[in-house]
């Protein structure tokens, strides 16, 4: 137990200011949650949601995975999807990548990383996807740094094939989708400004599964 005693310390900390400030906060807190956001990060470290979106606890749904992927087979992440989209009724989903990921380096450096290699080979499909333009690039940080925003790219792609995503936006027109980078470097988040709605319409005659003569 010794390992975490300051752990604990600062958890009665935090339970101290939160009651000094709000004498029924975790009153209010165990009512239940109505989150507007669904965030999908990296499990990074460095990269805690609420810290830098300046939020409190029951105001953001999150779901964390090395270099915040959108995979089709992970039941994981489209249990909490569903769960965010049909039930908590989030406005907003974002997917948040970050400058200097782990996950982006070791896709663009190859090696036989054993488990590691099939989650890897998403990240590397969205190099092979985009090799023209990252290969221009001479510099390998420029390169590094359009890897992380073109996987963003491709994974909020990827959270417009989901099934539950589509049927509310048919029905309530939300959630809206949403591609960030938070800067490591700087602290600050960045906005890729992706218009999802024209992405949808690039692809929408492949992976749309209600058919336009049905709308």
């Amino acid at each position: 137990m010794k390992y975490f005693e300051k752990i604990f310390e600062n958890n009665k900390e935090w339970v101290r200011q939160k009651l000094s400030l709000t004498p029924d906060y975790f009153e209010k807190l165990a009512q239940g949650q109505h989150p507007e956001y669904l965030y999908i990060g990296c499990s990074d470290s460095r990269v805690t949601a609420e810290d830098l979106m300046g939020v409190q606890p029951g105001e953001v749904f999150i779901h964390r995975n090395i270099a915040n992927l959108v995979v089709s087979t992970d039941n994981n992440l489209n249990a909490v999807v569903q769960y965010a989209v049909e039930h908590l009724k989030v406005k907003h989903i974002i997917v948040c990548g970050h400058y200097e990921c782990g996950g982006i380096k070791a896709a663009m450096n190859p090696s036989d990383m054993g488990q590691l290699n099939s989650w890897l080979q998403t990240l590397r499909d969205v190099y092979r996807l985009h090799r023209e333009e990252l290969d221009a690039l001479t510099e390998t940080q420029q390169r590094f740094d359009r890897l992380v925003e073109l996987n963003v790219l491709e994974q909020c792609l990827n959270i417009i094939k989901i099934d539950h995503v589509q049927r509310s936006w048919y029905k309530t027109q939300f959630p809206t989708i949403n591609g960030w980078v938070f800067d490591v470097r700087t602290g600050k988040l960045v906005d890729l400004g992706l218009d999802m709605e024209k992405e949808f319409q690039s692809i929408r005659s492949i992976y749309d599964l209600k058919p336009l003569d049905k709308k």
